[in-house]
């Protein structure tokens, strides 16, 4: 199983990123301690672990306390090592995919005014933990899910679009690319 595993923290010089080896983590607690290893004194540490280009999970650490955790699906869980070490405890979110994703509508296209088509919602995903996990960093937890449940939404352009609107996209990429 392939995956790529990027904490981003924010401290006080603003966001910092590292790339994490997750491979020796026994359990959610270890990866907790490998997150807060990357900055003692950041604010707000966040990991984002996507893998087999199917799955994210998304865990923060607001002060290095409170781990708060985010899964795309709940497969993930039961289709991997990694999954169940990083969302096996984890219970359905409070909010169902349905209630938050409407069917994607024709949008017009401004420059040709016909309707042109939207990336439709995967009917199989199933998101769980807290989708509020990103909210006071100006993501919500209506998007957050709409993110994850587009087709052809790989966990590298949710990532992508996510650091973007958080401010921290370019420390990402320059993970990414190293």
């Amino acid at each position: 199983m392939s995956y790529f595993a990027a904490a981003v923290v924010r401290g006080s010089d603003g966001w910092t990123a590292a790339e994490l080896d997750l491979g020796g983590a026994a359990d959610i607690d270890e990866v907790a301690d490998l997150l807060r290893e990357v900055d003692l004194d950041a604010d707000t540490s966040l990991l984002f672990v996507e893998s087999d280009d199917a799955y994210l999970a998304i865990l923060r650490l607001d002060d290095g306390e409170d781990l708060r955790i985010f899964g795309s699906d709940s497969a993930f869980a039961e289709e991997s090592r990694l999954g169940a070490l990083l969302l096996g405890d984890i219970k359905a979110p409070a909010l169902e995919i349905d209630d938050v994703v409407e069917p994607a509508a024709p949008a017009l296209d401004s420059s040709t005014d016909e309707e042109s088509e939207q990336p439709a919602a995967d009917p199989d995903a199933d998101p769980i933990g807290d989708a509020d996990l990103l909210a006071n960093l100006g993501i919500s937890a209506h998007r957050l899910l709409a993110l994850c449940a587009q087709e052809r939404m790989l966990p590298a352009d949710v990532t992508a679009e996510l650091c973007q609107a958080i401010g921290c996209g370019d420390v990402v990429e320059e993970l990414r690319e190293a």
